[in-house]
């Protein structure tokens, strides 16, 4: 009797963990996941990421490109996977199916096979509609769409691994003001409609991004209230359904946008939303809690949309870790929007509520640097005329954002902005011996934490990587991009 009675406890207890897991992960049928960026000078390794991802509950992760780091921790760790195609290989892909071949069998069956990844998604480019690209990628992203679809088919992938393309809320509009009133740009309509029919065919969602903190970028009139999920004292009505953030109404608009034009049921994910904590006055912890807190909470709640009010949302957090390597084109915020900063220190208190945590788990087994920092050495001269060249050089290297208007480390004194500078490009240098030998003597390095209240100067997690640019640190320092002349303003106007 024991020995039929056994496997039937076996059982419950499974069915027991699974539905327990099912709480965990998804909460009302809304699940959370986070994109994992790896455009790091010191990426933490693949293995302590994944182990943090299981810590916090985090059950899915979108990548932007098949980083082989990443792709191997992820095997057997049961986390779904969305493996991303850059722009840059969509003209290739869209000209040959075989080229299209080559890539699923390089970068997705053999992460499958070899090390048990779970890809679920391939996302074919990286919004590659956006007005600003003008066109670029317009001719050749359906295409290449079409023969990745056609390669997972070959690989026999297609039943699990579902195409998709990660689009910026750009491509839709609305004519009234209010969701209702959604429909594709005007430029792109048709080859909107191509691709939106081609996933509904293929059992695809289509994948949007939508970042209501850009909204509070471009437009200094946008009510701020509105890009949160805490009340909005003017919500927008919609023949009856009303909007009290924007996200609910961006995220409408899209349905709009797919129901007026006869799609009504094509399943739906958030690629990307999220707050950035620096480089910008709007970016900062507290507003990034506010926002991440009030989204989770949003979807948590076990409602959707006003059009789709029984959801599901699946959406993934932009983004798990902050990268130092990142463009800042957009802006100098685009290299915090992590979670956690660069090590895997959560940013603030954030309940996912993915677990029992009330809060993030911190990243384990991070090894860093000694704790020694580069900083102006207290005999310099602040006339030098090294300083400038000296300062430019540093940033154009190494990642200063925190040093821009609004933004965390904005109080410093002239010669804290100098030192954060050296600092930073010694820490990215591995902390050697010459990174912090800047001209006529002008730096040094100390043991004595020069951080502020407000603003960190970091030590560098330990890497393999060495970044192997700018190993001369003397007189002919190059000149910084433009984008770093900020800098330089910051250092004149103090001598004026």
């Amino acid at each position: 009797m024991n020995k039929r009675l056994k496997p039937m406890k076996i059982t419950m207890m499974m069915m027991i963990t699974i539905i327990m897991m099912n709480k965990i992960i998804k909460t009302n049928g809304n699940s959370i996941g986070a994109n994992w960026g790896t455009q790091s000078t010191h990426p933490i390794k693949g293995e302590i990421v994944v182990e943090m991802l299981k810590n916090n509950g985090i059950n899915k992760v979108k990548l932007f490109e098949p980083d082989e780091n990443a792709l191997k921790a992820l095997g057997k760790s049961e986390i779904e996977v969305m493996i991303g195609i850059p722009n840059d290989l969509l003209a290739s892909l869209s000209a040959s199916v075989t080229a299209a071949e080559n890539w699923v069998s390089k970068n997705l069956s053999s992460y499958v096979s070899s090390h048990g990844v779970d890809v679920r998604y391939v996302a074919v480019g990286n919004e590659p509609f956006l007005k600003t690209l003008n066109g670029t990628y317009d001719a050749m992203t359906l295409p290449a769409l079409q023969n990745i679809q056609s390669a997972l088919i070959k690989a026999g992938l297609a039943t699990k691994v579902k195409v998709t393309i990660p689009l910026n809320a750009d491509v839709y509009q609305t004519s009234t003001n209010v969701p209702s009133g959604g429909d594709f740009r005007t430029d792109i309509h048709d080859l909107m409609i191509q691709i939106i029919k081609f996933l509904n065919d293929n059992d695809c969602p289509v994948t949007i991004n939508i970042y209501p903190f850009i909204s509070l970028f471009n437009d200094p009139n946008f009510p701020a209230d509105y890009a949160f999920f805490d009340g909005f004292s003017s919500p927008l009505d919609d023949n009856g359904k009303t909007y009290s953030n924007v996200f609910d109404a961006n995220y409408d608009t899209l349905v709009w946008s797919l129901q007026n034009n006869g799609f009504q049921n094509l399943s739906i994910l958030v690629g990307e939303i999220g707050w950035p904590t620096d480089g910008d006055r709007n970016a900062n912890p507290t507003n990034a809690r506010r926002f991440n807190q009030g989204f989770v909470n949003h979807i948590s709640a076990g409602k959707g949309t006003p059009m789709r009010p029984s959801g599901p949302i699946d959406a993934y957090l932009f983004s798990l870790i902050d990268e130092d390597d990142k463009s800042i084109l957009p802006g100098n915020f685009e290299r915090h929007w992590g979670i956690f900063y660069y090590d895997g220190t959560p940013k603030y208190q954030l309940n996912l509520g993915l677990t029992k945590a009330t809060s993030l788990v911190a990243a384990k087994g991070v090894e860093y640097l000694d704790k020694r920092w580069c900083i102006m050495s207290p005999s310099a001269n602040l006339n030098d005329p090294q300083i400038a060249a000296s300062v430019s050089y540093a940033c154009s290297h190494a990642d200063c954002t925190s040093l821009g208007y609004g933004s965390s480390c904005n109080d410093l004194s002239i010669q804290g902005n100098i030192s954060y500078a050296f600092n930073n490009y010694y820490q990215e240098q591995n902390q050697l011996d010459k990174a912090c030998k800047f001209p006529n003597g002008l730096s040094t390095v100390t043991t004595k934490d020069p951080s502020t209240q407000t603003c960190k100067f970091i030590i560098e997690i330990k890497s393999d990587t060495v970044t192997g640019v700018g190993n001369d640190s003397s007189s002919s320092c190059l000149i910084a991009p433009a984008r770093f002349l900020f800098l330089l303003f910051i250092v004149f106007v103090t001598f004026l």
